[in-house]
This record gives C-alpha cells, structure tokens and sequence, in this order.
C-alpha cells in the first residue's frame, strides 16, 4: 500500500513510542478534528482511554445512541465542510451506525467512522459483540479498512481522511481491532495527498467546456438544474456568475437549496415530487437543460422515458459514474465545478431571456392561486405548516440554520423557508431517513455555534431519535425546535389519502405529552394549539437563550401539493387534490 499513496510530511519528524489507541487520537489531531460524537463500549475503550490525554485538543460529545452519533456528524460536517468523526464500539455499537453511513453515502457527507473490533485472533469465531462491520458496510461507505496491527494507525487514517473529504464526499469506516489498539509501535504521521488509481477530481477539458458554451449561446429557453454539487464544491460564488451573466432560469434539487439565494432573480424554486409548478413543467419545454452537481434523481425526473426528450443536456459533474446513468448527456462536463464553472462562464454570451422567465411568472401564478395562498394564509381553522414557516421567515430573514428531519413539514420547509446565506439548510435527501432531524441539528450547532440553528420535525421522527434530547440539555446547545404535530404519520397518510382510497393503514399516532418529555429533559418547552398564539410563541422561542421546544398542533389533513404522482411525468403535476 505504501508505493500506492504520495504523503507529505508533517513539521515534525520525531518518532512517537506509543500505543495504537493513542495514534488514533494523534492521527486525528493531525488531520485538523476538534470534535467526536460517539458512543463508548468494550472493544473501542482503549481509544476512550487515550481520549483523555488528549482532551485539551479534541471534544468528545456523547450521544444517547450510536444513530444520534452518526446524524450528528452529518449535521456538523454539512454546515462546516469538514469531515465528520464518529466512534463506536463493536457489534451493535457499529451496526446501530449503518443507517447514518447510508445516509452519507447517498447524500456524499464526508464522515470517518472509527468502530472497535475483537481481538485479530478470535476474528471470525462469533465472539462476544463481533460483527463483520466491514462486509456489512462496504455497500454503504467510499472506503473501509480492518486494521489489526497498530503500525497500521497513521496510514490508514490518512489515506481516509483523503478518501472522505476528497472528490465526491463520502464516508468511510475504519475497524479496529482491540489487541492493534494495545498494540505500541513508533508513530510518525504523514497526509495522504494521492492514492495510486483513485483520482477524486477529474482534470476538465477545454473542449468540452466549449462544446456546451456554444449549446448555451444558441439556445431560446435553455434552463439550469443546480444541486448539492455547487455547495461540496464551494462554488456558490462560481456559480452565481454563471447564473447571472447567462441571465437563464435556474431550479434547484432539494439538497441544493441554498446554493443561490432563494430571492434571487433568477432563482425559480424547488425541483422534484414536491417542487414548484414551474420548475417542474419548464422541464418539458425547454431546448437546453444545464444540470450542475446534480444527478437526477427519480425524485426530480418522475418517468425518465418522458423526461425533458425535447432537450439537449448539458451536464457539469465531478462523478464520472453520475453521467449518462439516468439522463443521456449530449455534452458531460467532468470536473469540479469550482473550476469548470468559470470556464464556461468565460465562453458564454449575456443574453436576455426575459420572455422565458415570463412563462415561469405566469406558471408561478397559478400555482400561487391554488396552492401557495392557501398554505401561507390559510383561512381554515387549524394551523398549517406553510404558515409556521411563513412567520419563522418574518422574524429571522432568512438568517439561520435550518436543519429538518424527513416527512410533510421537509417539504413544506424546502418550499417555503428563504434560505440566503451558504450551508444553511441540512435535510436528509436521497435516503429519506426519519430520526435524522433532532441529531442533525444537535450537530449543526456544534459545527456552528454563533448561528441560530432551528429544527422543523414531525412527530413521527422525532420519536425515533428523542433520546437525544438528553444529549442536547447535557451539552446545553441552544437549538429552537419546532414540533409540527399532526398525530399521524403525515406523509404516509397523504399517499393513503390520494392513492389509496383513504384506507389510512397504521399512520395514527398515540403521542406522548412532549412539552413534559421536553421539560424532563431540562428544555424549556410551549405548546400552540390555537392561531392567535403563534407568532408570540415563536418569537418567545427564538429570543430565549437556551434549547427551546415549541410544540404546533397542525391539522391532519394539511397536505403538501403541488405533487407529481410516483412513475408520472413532471408535466402532470397535480395542483388540487378532491378530498
């Protein structure tokens, strides 16, 4: 392995003798990590051990479960840019990891999982809390490694910090085995700067930024598609130039919501099942589709056999396995768009598409009309989520963090909150997975703590990770929660609902009394039940200066349209649903 990987050297050469769990924490020292969320038991106790000694250098948060662990690192590495660190121990410590791991890898967060393993020698011998981590996680993470020797520390740590951080983000696991942790060897440490066969950034070739300029200056209503691949690339500065001097069209996927200020001119709203009227039916009438960092996913494209056939594509992406695995590129632009963005803005003409625009205001009307009015100003009785949103948009400006879990009041979210400032919204997008919410945006705050960092869940969710309130009044990080509760599992019973024939199957929630759970956990807690309320109740909220749970009761059957149906085409998006 060593011929495979370039290093550089560190400013000291001096060699270290110590114990394999102390190179652990020296190798992280090195690699610039401050924080670990995790989780201690037996075969991961010598790094605890080790921790201590170093704990002047690195903070340790304990969750109140491995998943809280897992979705915190998440939340502080999509708000930070830097890699996430979580540790676990074996068995049950590390397969309680994997649905976070998988919630990485689809949305690329870049994540070094540090699990213990048993001992070299009883590998394979179903000893107490073995688990083949590896087998189980190698479908799920960018790379993984068993080490069972200590000598192994510092290269394997290096070439993972590279390998997550680097190209398209992902995790990565390391095992450890507990005799390499005992294990004393002569530590010296080295980055990783190239592994032999693995290149993270593709070079961008001139001649494919000029083929897609001259499709771009030719074309009567070309349209951009961004996603979470301008914010990994932190080109949002890169992009924006592009955006404005092509004065084209832009839409975004659900991840790259706050790559282009929401107000923005030529920011046309939310792609996808649940996006805006127009983004979704422009898809159809474009000449050009311009897809930047996106990998059109089956959210966003409905029917690919009907998917934008009367445009060219253009495609800008760092991935080379992203091209063509959907939707067929005319013309694919490998790279990172940090570089290639520039390149092609260099190459276009200043057009005016203003006419093109138009047809989104018109499309933005009717929608307006139908949908939007009725979720932001509702004049039904009960509360709406469209119009909790609305206010928390009037008393902050856009100016916070918004972290969600997964359901109705995600997308809801994703529709309405103007997000304006970089990494300001963490939601789990290409898994989808409930519980990430609370942890997530315990995280977020870690990661930012001089941000206002406000989380929207459902009471589904929540009940999956609300242990880590715990973990939250342990810490004191000052988190505003909002519960939208409706008593059911909202999305689910909205699919019932409208695909089948309202035979609401197990959706009904028996809940808890959460203002009590809350206060249990030593956070201060309200609960609205009624319109007049909710504007106090929400200022009330951000103003305090600790954790705060503020609980809105929603009504049931606040459904989140505009919707295109499951294995439909983006042009038939249902704007009204009969009840």
């Amino acid at each position: 392995m060593k011929d495979q990987i370039e290093t550089i050297e560190t400013k000291t050469r001096k060699k270290i003798r110590t114990t394999g769990a102390d190179a652990v924490m020296r190798s992280l020292i090195h690699e610039g990590v401050e924080i670990i969320f995790g989780y201690p038991g037996g075969a991961i106790m010598p790094v605890y051990d080790a921790l201590m000694d170093h704990s002047d250098k690195i903070k340790h948060i304990l969750t109140r479960h491995e998943q809280g662990a897992i979705h915190a690192a998440q939340g502080y590495a999509r708000v930070t840019g830097k890699v996430g660190v979580v540790m676990a121990t074996s068995g049950p410590g590390a397969t309680n990891l994997i649905t976070g791991i998988a919630d990485a890898m689809v949305d690329s967060t870049p994540i070094v999982c540090i699990t213990g393993q048993v001992t070299a020698p009883l590998l394979g011998t179903d000893a107490f809390q073995e688990t083949d981590v590896i087998g189980i996680s190698m479908p799920v993470t960018k790379w993984n490694y068993l080490i069972t020797k200590p000598e192994e520390i510092p290269e394997i740590f290096a070439q993972a910090f590279f390998i997550a951080r680097s190209g398209r983000p992902g995790p990565v696991l390391i095992d450890i085995a507990k005799n390499a942790q005992f294990g004393e060897f002569d530590f010296e440490y080295r980055k990783c700067v190239k592994i032999r066969s693995y290149v993270p950034k593709p070079v961008v070739k001139p001649e494919k930024v000029r083929q897609a300029a001259e499709l771009i200056n030719k074309a009567k209503k070309p349209y951009i598609l961004f996603g979470q691949g301008v914010i990994l690339g932190n080109a949002e500065d890169e992009f924006r130039a592009f955006v404005e001097k092509s004065g084209i069209p832009a839409a975004w996927t659900i991840l790259g919501a706050c790559a282009l200020p929401k107000k923005h001119p030529l920011n046309m709203g939310m792609l996808g099942m649940h996006g805006n009227y127009a983004t979704n039916i422009k898809t159809n009438e474009c000449d050009l589709l311009i897809a930047v960092g996106m990998r059109f996913d089956d959210r966003v494209t409905g029917d690919l056999k009907r998917y934008a056939p009367q445009a060219k594509v253009i495609h800008l992406e760092i991935d080379r396995a992203e091209i063509n695995k959907n939707v067929k590129a005319d013309v694919a632009v490998l790279g990172d768009v940090k570089e290639s963005l520039p390149m092609l803005t260099k190459l276009i003409e200043k057009r005016d598409h203003s006419a093109w625009i138009k047809e989104f205001k018109e499309a933005e009307k009717i929608e307006y009309e139908k949908v939007i009015k009725n979720d932001l100003y509702p004049r039904k009785e009960g509360l709406t989520m469209g119009e909790v949103i609305r206010i928390l948009n009037e008393k902050t400006h856009g100016d916070v963090i918004v972290v969600t879990d997964v359901g109705q009041h995600q997308m809801i979210t994703s529709r309405y909150f103007e997000f304006r400032n970089k990494r300001s919204f963490v939601t789990s997008g290409g898994l989808g997975t409930m519980g990430f919410g609370l942890p997530a945006a315990h995280g977020a705050k870690i990661g930012a703590p001089d941000k206002e960092v406000v989380l929207i869940v459902g009471d589904g969710g929540l009940q999956m990770t609300i242990q880590e309130l715990g973990t939250i009044n342990q810490t004191q990080a000052a988190i505003k929660i909002i519960l939208m509760n409706n008593k059911d599992l909202g999305m689910v019973r909205q699919w019932q609902e409208m695909f089948f024939e309202k035979r609401y199957s197990e959706t009904y929630l028996l809940n808890p009394d959460f203002i009590k759970v809350a206060e249990g956990f030593g956070i201060k807690g309200k609960k609205v039940l009624h319109r007049p309320e909710l504007d106090t109740a929400i200022q009330e909220m951000l103003d305090y200066k600790g954790p705060y749970f503020l609980e809105v009761n929603i009504e049931k059957e606040d459904n989140v349209l505009p919707m295109v149906p499951a294995g439909a085409s983006v042009s038939e998006v249902v704007l009204e649903h009969k009840k």
